[in-house]
């Protein structure tokens, strides 16, 4: 019986990885506009083996995402642009929202970068771009690409700047933060200024006022950066600030607003008894917290909650909301949808 077992097992295996061989070659044109196949890297890896043991040491990992006006034939020529050059397709998501004549795809690859050099992979995909009149086409290598640059500003709440700084640490942040920017000071023997010190972390304390938000400074310390990170810096960008700095820019509230405006926010939510609590990330826009949407959280609270549980419930929630709003930027899963909306894979 065992050795039945075992043979189905490695059967079924064998299969499967001869199915996933296919995808690039076989995958169907789109029916009606739309084909959705999914499988996550996760899911090819068995007991004590790694995704690169299975497949192949030499093979790397790739993401493409695609913004294009819908018409048929897309995914075809997508699978085959991978795999002409022996890529092989993990998984694709694809949205075609109903009535809009307007495609959305994420694709997740592995490819031998000796058949598939990086440059040639730009030029391939600039190519199908050009082909279906892209409004966005990306790919990023994580292997080979550099990653995301960014700057950090904050005041003086420290909880998601130390959570960002220590997720930067740990490596669970795709990021390389080239600076940390605060419209407050910090001293020399705080945990934030001895961790930045110890990393090699510049930091930049520019004293604001209702007047002057130093702005054209902060613009010259961000030059180099690919997009910035709001971690409760309660100050607001202009609309001109946005504008000359040019790419995106992402910020993380409490879940408390509307209904709790003004000063010390979370107080007047665990007065009024509030039983739900949440944290929002979007990215920033000339209207205030109404830039759109990538990631929310929410949590349940209860009677049994004092002032400071129920604020570190709170901050808990914008922590792991902001983290994971970034980390799904930098995988590319984040794509504007019509006007104020996002497309998020």
């Amino acid at each position: 019986c065992e050795c039945v077992f075992v043979c189905v097992f490695w059967a079924a295996v064998s299969s499967d990885m001869n199915l996933l061989r296919r995808i690039c070659t076989e995958l169907p044109p789109r029916v009606s506009g739309k084909i959705l196949t999914k499988r996550s890297l996760k899911s090819l890896e068995f007991p004590g083996e790694s995704l690169n043991e299975i497949t192949s040491p030499c093979l790397l990992h790739g993401i493409h995402v695609f913004h294009c006006p819908d018409e048929v034939g897309i995914v075809a020529k997508l699978s085959d642009c991978i795999a002409s050059r022996g890529g092989n397709i993990l998984s694709a998501d694809v949205f075609v929202p109903e009535k809009e004549n307007v495609f959305y795809s994420r694709s997740e690859f592995v490819f031998d970068p000796a058949k598939w050099p990086r440059m040639q992979m730009d030029e391939d995909f600039l190519r199908l771009g050009n082909m279906f009149n892209a409004i966005r086409s990306v790919v990023r290598v994580p292997k080979l690409d550099p990653k995301y640059n960014i700057a950090v500003l904050a005041s003086k709440q420290d909880h998601c700047l130390v959570d960002l700084l220590h997720g930067w640490q740990d490596r669970k942040l795709p990021v390389n933060i080239a600076a940390v920017i605060s419209n407050h000071e910090r001293g020399l023997n705080t945990h934030v200024i001895r961790f930045l010190e110890r990393h090699g972390i510049p930091y930049h304390h520019l004293q604001t006022t209702q007047d002057d938000k130093r702005e054209e400074e902060i613009l010259s310390l961000a030059k180099n950066t690919d997009f910035l990170v709001l971690a409760r810096y309660m100050q607001i960008l202009s609309g001109n600030f946005l504008k000359s700095y040019g790419k995106d820019v992402i910020n993380i509230h409490h879940g408390l607003l509307p209904s709790f405006k003004g000063g010390n926010p979370s107080k007047q939510a665990f007065d009024a008894g509030v039983k739900l609590i949440g944290a929002t990330a979007h990215f920033v826009t000339e209207q205030l917290d109404e830039g759109p949407i990538i990631e929310q959280m929410v949590e349940r609270v209860s009677h049994r909650e004092n002032l400071r549980s129920f604020v570190r419930k709170s901050e808990d929630l914008e922590k792991q909301c902001l983290a994971k709003a970034i980390k799904s930027y930098c995988e590319l899963r984040v794509l504007p949808y019509e006007k104020n909306k996002t497309v998020v894979f």
